[in-house]
C-alpha cells in the first residue's frame, strides 16, 4: 500500500490535501471549532533518505503553515507507511504522535508511547486495512467509493462556509449603483441620509438605505474593494449571522453620529454610502488581530492600523466626506468585535494560547 491507496480516505473524512515538494509527503487538515487536526502522511521509500532532525523540522514546519493561515489549536499526528517497522520506530521514537503503518503485512503499529487514538481515527484506519483485496486496486476502490460519498457532502460544506453575507452586500451595492444610473435622482431623493429629511417625514429607514447609495463609480469601486477583502476574513472568523450584525451595527452607529454631527454643528447635509459600515467591518478586523496576536491570515495590526489611520486622513483632507461616519463605524465595529469575543470561546482563544511564528 502507498499513499495514493489510503489517500481517498482522508477525502471522506473531509480533510484537505495540503501537498510539499515531495509526493512521497503530504498533510491533510481538517477545520473544526476546537482546532485544526493534521495528518502528516510519509510514504517511506527504501531509497529515500530520512534522518530523525529531518522529520522534526518537516513537522514543526507543516505546524508554522497553520499558524501563518491563523489557526490557533493544531492537532498534528504523523502515519508513516513504509515496510520496515524498526526502522520507522527509531525516526519517530521521540513523538508520541506517530504511528506506523506496516505496508508488507497491511497493519497498524502503534507503539506504547504513543497515543492510542486520534480522532476516531485508529478505528478507520484499522477498518481499512482488514479489507480483503480481492484484486489489484481493490481496498483503492474501496476507499475510492467512500470518498466520491463524502466529497459530495464536503463540498456542500465548503459552499455552505463561503462568504455568502460580504458577497451579498457587495452585490447588493453593486446593483443598486446600476438602478441609480438609470433613474437619475429618484432613489437618492428616497434613501440618502439627512436629519432634515427625516424629521419632515419620519424616514428612518434612510439610516439603512443609505448604506447602499454611492455618489460615483470611484466612491463604490473604493468602498467595495475593501470590503470584498478585508469583509472575507472577519465572516470568516464570525460566521455569517454576527458578520452582518456588525456590518449593519457599524453603518448604523456611522449614521446615528453623522446625524448627531449635524445638530451639534447645524450643517445640514445629505450623504450616501457604505464608508461607516466598511470603516466597521475594519474595526471589527483590527480587534481579530489584536485577538490572534498581531497576526491573521497576511493582516498584521502594523499594515491595519497604517490602513485605517490612512483612510481617516484623507477623509479629513479631502472634500465632501462624512468623517462622523467613519469615526462612528469604526468605534462600534470595533467595539462589537470585543463583545463577540467575549461571548464566543473559539474567537477568544485568539488571546489565550501562544503562537510560534516561523
Amino acid at each position: 500500500m502507498v499513499l495514493e491507496q489510503i489517500e481517498p480516505l482522508f477525502y471522506a473524512k473531509g480533510y484537505i490535501k495540503i501537498p510539499t515538494n515531495s509526493p512521497e509527503y503530504a498533510f491533510y487538515c481538517h477545520e473544526e471549532n476546537q482546532g485544526c487536526t493534521v495528518i502528516f502522511v510519509m510514504d517511506y521509500r527504501e531509497s529515500t533518505e530520512i534522518s530523525p532532525e529531518w522529520y522534526t523540522r518537516m513537522k514543526e514546519r507543516g505546524a508554522g503553515y497553520f499558524h501563518s493561515r491563523g489557526e490557533i489549536e493544531i492537532h498534528m499526528m504523523t502515519l508513516i507507511l513504509c515496510k520496515d517497522a524498526e526502522w520507522a520506530k527509531k525516526l519517530c521514537s521521540e513523538d508520541s504522535f506517530c504511528w506506523i503503518v506496516d505496508t508488507s503485512a497491511d497493519k497498524l503499529i502503534i507503539y506504547e508511547n504513543q497515543v492510542s487514538d486520534f480522532y476516531g481515527w485508529r478505528a478507520v484506519l484499522e477498518d481499512f486495512l482488514s479489507r480483503p483485496v480481492y484484486h489489484e486496486g481493490g481496498r483503492k476502490e474501496a476507499a475510492q467509493g467512500e470518498g466520491r460519498f463524502y466529497r459530495e457532502k464536503w463540498s456542500r460544506e465548503q459552499i455552505a462556509k463561503l462568504p455568502w453575507v460580504n458577497i451579498c452586500l457587495v452585490a447588493a451595492n453593486v446593483i443598486v449603483f446600476l438602478i441609480c444610473t438609470f433613474t437619475d435622482d429618484l432613489l437618492y431623493n428616497k434613501g440618502a441620509l439627512g436629519v432634515k429629511e427625516i424629521a419632515k417625514d419620519g424616514s428612518y429607514y434612510r439610516i439603512i438605505t443609505s448604506m447602499f447609495l454611492h455618489s460615483s463609480t470611484q466612491h463604490l469601486f473604493s468602498n467595495m474593494i475593501i470590503l470584498y477583502y478585508i469583509g472575507e476574513i472577519v465572516e470568516k472568523k464570525t460566521g455569517h449571522i454576527l458578520y452582518a450584525v456588525i456590518y449593519f451595527l457599524s453603518g448604523t452607529a456611522g449614521a446615528v453620529l453623522s446625524m448627531g454631527y449635524e445638530l451639534l454643528m447645524r450643517d445640514y447635509y445629505t450623504s450616501v454610502g457604505a464608508s461607516g459600515a466598511v470603516f466597521g467591518v475594519e474595526g471589527a478586523l483590527l480587534m481579530l488581530v489584536i485577538l490572534y496576536h498581531g497576526k491573521l491570515e497576511y493582516m498584521t495590526i502594523g499594515r491595519l492600523a497604517f490602513a485605517i489611520v490612512f483612510s481617516l486622513y484623507c477623509g479629513f483632507t479631502g472634500t465632501n466626506v462624512n468623517n462622523a461616519a467613519h469615526i462612528g463605524g469604526i468605534l462600534m465595529g470595533f467595539a462589537a468585535m470585543a463583545v463577540i469575543a467575549m461571548l464566543c470561546p473559539q474567537i477568544r482563544a485568539g488571546k489565550d494560547k501562544n503562537i510560534n511564528e516561523d
